[in-house]
């Protein structure tokens, strides 16, 4: 291994044992503001993007992208779905996409297994004897809060009965009324017994309000059920569920009536691709995924949004000169998650260097408690996971020995751009995790692609009725985007002069993992990482043409 100055000034900063600190010590005029490997500082990768980037994005307009997604319950191929990549679309044009050509625009359309589902309204309304009749839940619009009490693919409904509460009580034209997620298991158990329709207040465990004031106990879990379900489904909120226990509980009989309308349209499937045509490099690409489908504001009105708002960003720059055109494409795509990569994929127009899905990228820290992370590729750490590292609540996937990816340097890239945009503001705490799956990056990786995932979690709205334009924050947005696109900039048009300060970060990651894994009687775990950062060198070196 060459050492350079950097890297010799790198290494004599010795990182603490881990025994004694779960924190990694910083490098030369690094802040301790992620959670992981240290990155030295330095003027190569995404630093020269960062400043250009961060300071040209408006904020407020990437906000009222993500509030105009936001009033949509975008189910794909659904008019909703449309129209929000019509919105996006038209701001890319407006920026001078599908005009230049050197900013290329597109749609790709694909069928689809299954006519589009649209949800009209719904309600649910518990009557007690000669009480008046109490709305629990409803919409009519599919901006209303309780839009997602409508799992994906639930059938039309229009039904009564009496409440129940477990698959034992149930009899013919009851409701059962349970806390566990509605699965095929479930359904088939409640059919056979009669029951004319099932309600779920299922949560995930993490969804617990992080600041005490127990606002998930309003919240309705957003999920879907396998299409061609004919059971009436829908999904509570805790307290409704209470609601209706407490009236069951009574002297007087309690009745339940639940009215769905719902909608099927066409089967074709937009992708929205922006491009920017490299200088020298056109037919190598890195790609840039933001899935536009599910109602969430911060999952993804916000990755829509900030995603659109940062390629109009990169346009005004680039024909502006204020930063050099890139020698590879990059790649913006939008559209339904995993199926809008392997769309762009399945073209087979590029060598594709990486991809990186931007999936839940402005949540207020202070609202959900989530945090920004990085989440890795298939490395040592996704087999053996040893502090720093730790899983979110999403949990660790599978993973063995022959899942591992080919050693790939992109996370030290990503991690960098991190460090560098909290540099910039003055202070930006971020973390990382090993490989969970879930999202397009899963899509990059099957094909032997290097890819991350740049998200927030713990979100305790994630995937539920609370996930609305209250919970994000401007200004997360903005630097989570910068770091994103600073990210995928540092890719496409690396150079010689960013290989110093990338190798030196990878020897320090080197040098965590390894004591690391020693420390923790992981001796093969300390092997495979000594592998991956031998892989990861050979790997930056071929991207910086060095």
């Amino acid at each position: 291994m060459h050492v350079t100055p950097l890297l010799a000034a790198s290494l004599l900063l010795v990182l603490p044992p881990v025994a004694q600190s779960a924190q990694v010590g910083p490098g030369p005029s690094a802040p301790r503001d992620h959670h992981g490997p240290v990155v030295p500082d330095g003027e190569g990768g995404p630093k020269r993007y960062v400043g250009p980037l961060y300071e040209n994005f408006v904020a407020s307009r990437a906000m009222r992208d993500a509030a105009y997604a936001d009033q949509w319950y975008r189910t794909p191929g659904a008019p909703s779905y449309d129209a929000t990549l019509d919105r996006m679309e038209a701001r890319l044009r407006e920026h001078g996409y599908g005009t230049d050509p050197r900013l290329k625009l597109r749609i790709i359309e694909t069928e689809m297994p299954n006519p589009a589902w649209i949800p009209k309204s719904a309600s649910l309304i518990l009557r007690v004897d000669e009480h008046p009749p109490a709305v629990l839940h409803a919409f009519s619009h599919p901006s209303d809060h309780d839009r997602v009490m409508l799992p994906v693919n639930a059938p039309p409904a229009d039904v009564e009965g009496r409440p129940v509460f477990s698959l034992d009580q149930i009899e013919t034209g009851t409701v059962l009324v349970t806390e566990a997620r509605v699965t095929r298991s479930v359904i088939r158990r409640a059919e056979k017994r009669g029951a004319v329709a099932i309600l779920s207040s299922s949560l995930f465990p993490f969804t617990i309000d992080p600041t005490g004031a127990e606002r998930h106990k309003k919240a309705i879990l957003w999920t879907k059920v396998a299409a061609g379900t004919k059971m009436p489904v829908a999904y509570i909120s805790p307290n409704v569920h209470s609601r209706i226990a407490t009236a069951a509980a009574g002297d007087r009989p309690a009745w339940l009536t639940y009215v769905a309308e719902v909608e099927h349209g066409g089967s074709k499937l937009r992708t929205l691709v922006a491009e920017v045509v490299g200088s020298s490099l056109p037919k190598q690409a890195i790609a840039i995924a933001s899935h536009v489908q599910e109602p969430g504001a911060g999952d993804n009105a916000s990755g829509i949004a900030g995603l659109t708002e940062s390629a109009c960003v990169l346009s005004d720059l680039l024909r502006k000169e204020k930063l050099t055109w890139p020698k590879r494409t990059v790649a913006f795509i939008w559209g339904d998650e995993m199926k809008q990569s392997e769309a762009w994929l399945d073209e087979g127009r590029y060598e594709v260097i990486a991809g990186i899905s931007a999936d839940m990228l402005g949540q207020s820290t202070a609202e959900t408690g989530a945090m920004p992370l990085l989440e890795r590729a298939k490395d040592p750490g996704a087999i053996v996971t040893i502090e720093p590292d730790s899983h979110t609540p999403w949990g660790a996937g599978e993973v063995t020995d022959e899942d591992l990816v080919a050693p790939h340097g992109f996370s030290v890239i990503a991690r960098a751009a991190l460090v560098d945009v909290a540099r910039h503001v003055g202070g930006w705490r971020t973390s990382e995790n090993p490989w969970e799956g879930g999202s397009d990056h899963d899509v990059f990786l099957e094909r032997g692609v290097p890819g991350i995932l740049m998200w927030h979690f713990t979100d305790f709205t994630y995937h539920t009725s609370l996930d609305r334009m209250t919970m994000l924050d401007p200004e997360e947005l903005r630097r989570t985007c910068t770091a994103v696109f600073a990210t995928a900039l540092a890719v496409a048009d690396a150079g010689p002069e960013d290989l110093e300060r990338y190798i030196a970060a990878n020897e320090l990651e080197r040098e965590l993992r390894v004591r690391a894994a020693r420390a923790a009687g992981e001796d093969e775990n300390a092997a495979a990482w000594t592998a991956w950062c031998d892989g990861a060198e050979k790997w930056l070196r071929a991207l910086c043409g060095r």
